[in-house]
């Protein structure tokens, strides 16, 4: 007799975030946040990319990837060194920002509230890294390692 295990998703292991839709920052926003501040200068916003298995076809240019499997017991320590650098902006994405960027802003977003600060925001990128790139080349050029054939594959 064959038995029906349902493994249980890998946030389940963490508590809730209180805010389940953050802010939102749409891709023409965050384009020109990029466009206006090169990486080359120091900027007060940091884009994080928590995509992990999905990872792949590029990201946006300059974000860092801290895949949200991951992401919950290190929000203390990341929260002290991005305030440590003067940031006052996270914009989180993933795919298409229905499940693990909004749940890692809403994550960070409760540790900024839960300290007291009210100079930091957490905020997802509308449609994720998917809506940016449906955005045209304007915005595939803004990805880092972009591969085409990724996308197509992907455009679901």
């Amino acid at each position: 007799m064959a038995t029906s295990t349902t493994e249980a998703p890998w946030h389940s292991a963490f508590p809730s975030p209180r805010n389940s839709k953050p802010e939102s920052k749409t891709r023409e926003e965050l384009l020109r946040m990029l466009k206006n501040s090169p990486i080359s200068e120091k900027r007060d916003f940091v884009i994080v990319d928590v995509r992990r298995t999905d990872y792949e076809g590029g990201s946006v240019k300059g974000s860092i990837n801290l895949p949200a499997q991951t992401l919950y017991p290190t929000i203390p320590t990341l929260y002290q060194i991005f305030k440590a650098a003067g940031v006052k902006e996270l914009i989180w994405y993933c795919g298409s920002c229905g499940g693990r960027g909004p749940r890692a802003a809403g994550w960070f977003a409760d540790h900024i509230e839960d300290v007291g600060d009210v100079g930091m925001k957490s905020m997802i990128l509308e449609g994720g890294i998917k809506g940016w790139v449906k955005g045209g080349s304007e915005y595939t050029e803004c990805v880092e390692g972009y591969i085409e054939s990724a996308w197509v594959k992907n455009s679901v």
